[in-house]
């Protein structure tokens, strides 16, 4: 399949060739589009003579090139009605009645420059589909927020977003405006559905579903909450679609020197202790390092219980019931990684037996809290 996509170097274009290209390359196998697929990618450093040529040999065209921004009014015209007048009339040139999926706005129901601008190419398209008999599917998307979007620009999420990673100020007006969002892979998963000939109609429209609503002010609150999340150590609601996918959104705006954050090592003479992840309902996640020789523990608990997997070195963890004399002993090594629940009710150690440090993953249902540790000292 020859698909022609025009606005190939902007947001949606971008996120579309990357994806086309891993199921053209075998690298996504998830989805129906499966013939060999050559992707004909068009915007406005193109030469002109290319439009020509990738008009006469396309199967598809996703269309989306359009202007949004522009520095005077009547450029909202050009982008949006003239290029895609140029596009239809190149593809009636060659009597190439292809299917063409094209981008159009929510903006096209509202009476302004750029709603104008839209509309008239959603009736051009409409037709040409009449006078041509080529399927036309026209998606008139709300706000579309994601990896790769332009800051600043004409996205208030790439603009927050770009602007707390980076310690900058952001300005809302009214913190209850609500925002109508959809994620970019939802959006190239549908316009991948419709070049399989299975585009999601709702009456004269295509769409993307699910659609995001949030306040501006609950959009900001999340933001900081993920700023701060690399001070203590807390990881977002995933269980939220929309939180999983700003919090993916959010991290591709990190400054290129900042993808690391520094921890505290609780280091003393046997090792180091080092917490990683504080949940509210998940529990924690630690790194223990024990000296050669070190044995670390010697505690049991109620309730509290821990997952230990030792990931470098070798050692033994150690068990007994507090009522019982019997030692249990599991040997753990990195060489074979295996996890050990530590059950309630039993005091426990572990110790390391070999001559390099010893490393072990560790979770603990619960964060440690000082004023209820559920932690009672006796030797195994």
């Amino acid at each position: 399949m020859n698909i022609l996509i025009t606005g190939a170097k902007g947001f949606i274009g971008k996120n579309l060739i990357c994806s086309l290209e891993n199921i053209r390359d075998g690298k996504d196998k998830t989805t129906a589009l499966r013939a060999p697929i050559e992707i004909l990618p068009f915007d406005t450093d193109t030469p002109r003579q290319l439009l020509d040529t990738y008009c006469a040999k396309a199967d598809a065209v996703v269309h989306l090139a359009g202007i949004n921004r522009p520095q005077q009014q009547e450029e909202f015209m050009q982008g949006n009605f003239d290029f895609t007048k140029l596009l239809t009339e190149t593809l009636q040139k060659h009597g190439n009645t292809c299917p063409v999926i094209v981008s159009s706005s929510t903006q096209a129901a509202l009476d302004n420059p750029y709603g104008r601008s839209k509309k008239a190419g959603e009736d051009l398209l409409r037709e040409y589909a009449r006078q041509t008999g080529a399927h036309v599917i026209i998606y008139r998307f709300t706000n579309v927020f994601g990896k790769w979007c332009r800051p600043n620009y004409n996205s208030v999420v790439a603009t927050f977003c770009h602007n707390i990673a980076n310690g900058l100020p952001i300005q809302i007006n009214d913190p209850a405006t609500v925002l109508r969002l959809i994620y970019i892979d939802d959006v190239i998963a549908e316009l991948i559905r419709a070049l399989c000939g299975q585009p999601a109609m709702n009456g004269d429209f295509a769409e993307v579903s699910p659609v995001h609503e949030v306040t501006l002010g609950k959009l900001a609150d999340l933001l900081y909450a993920f700023k701060e999340s690399r001070n203590d150590l807390s990881v977002p609601e995933l269980q939220d679609p929309f939180v999983k996918k700003l919090y993916s959104t959010y991290l591709s705006y990190l400054p290129r020197d900042a993808f690391s954050y520094p921890l505290k090592m609780n280091c003393d003479a046997r090792g180091s202790f080092t917490e990683i992840i504080r949940t509210a309902d998940r529990g924690q996640f630690s790194v223990n390092i024990s000296k050669p020789g070190i044995t670390k523990g010697n505690h049991w608990h109620h309730t509290k219980n821990e997952k230990f997997l030792v990931v470098s070195g070798k050692g033994v963890i150690r068990f007994r019931r507090p009522d019982e004399e019997e030692i249990i002993s599991y040997y753990v090594s990195g060489d074979k990684l295996e996890v050990v629940d530590i059950p309630t009710g039993y005091t426990h150690n572990i110790e390391n037996l070999g001559d390099t440090d010893m490393v072990t993953f560790m979770w603990c249902n619960e964060c440690f809290d000082p004023l209820h540790p559920d932690t009672y000292f006796l030797e195994v």
